[in-house]
């Protein structure tokens, strides 16, 4: 493997890692604002303080919450 193969590897995990954040940016901001009172009672009352400590998980844990959203409340455990 030569320098330009692994700079071109590289440059594929850069922009994968951004994508997967990005994605987790607009997930999260839309998590905070109108889908964590579905996941929990307690965060339906929540005020800003609250949604802005939980921000950066929700935008690095975006597909596990997104699936959990998507999981009818019956089959949550």
């Amino acid at each position: 493997m030569d320098d330009g193969d692994r700079l071109q590897a590289a440059g594929l995990i850069v922009t994968g890692a951004g994508g997967y954040l990005a994605l987790g940016a607009l997930f999260g901001l839309i998590y905070v604002i109108w889908l964590a009172g579905r996941l929990d009672p307690g965060a339906r009352s929540a005020g800003l303080g609250f949604r802005l400590i939980i921000l950066p998980a929700a935008v690095l844990m975006w597909p596990w919450l997104l699936v959990r959203v998507l999981t009818p409340a019956e089959r949550r455990r």
